[in-house]
């Protein structure tokens, strides 16, 4: 469960990460869809934040749960974790981003499952 005082949180990548781990949470990429494809987080589910922000839908995976935010280095997923906020879901976003997520050690695969890198 999260906690919010002012708007939403930020977690550093090794807090998301336990976060989302369970399924409790759901980590969120909102980065375009080629910056998906080059590397994510295993377990995300994609959502760019151009179409979030004009009314998309969150993915089934993402619905009913806190979501985590991530793009490439914290912008975007701040922006998606206020809108989210807003509109009454629990959100927070990821420190640093996905740049943070794989320098922490923290695994990222690419579309195709292999090894990915982060554009």
């Amino acid at each position: 469960m999260f906690l919010f005082r002012r708007g939403p949180g930020r977690l550093t990548p090794d807090q998301a990460h336990a976060r989302t781990s369970t399924g409790d949470a759901v980590l969120l990429d909102v980065r375009e869809t080629p910056e998906w494809k080059a590397g994510h987080a295993p377990r995300a589910v994609h959502l760019p934040l151009s179409r979030l922000l004009t009314g998309a839908e969150l993915p089934a995976g993402a619905t009913g749960k806190p979501v985590v935010a991530v793009c490439r280095s914290g912008h975007r997923s701040r922006q998606a974790a206020k809108y989210l906020t807003a509109k009454g879901i629990d959100a927070v976003d990821v420190t640093g981003g996905m740049i943070a997520w794989a320098q922490a050690g923290l695994a990222v695969t690419s579309s195709g499952g292999r090894g990915g890198s982060i554009a």
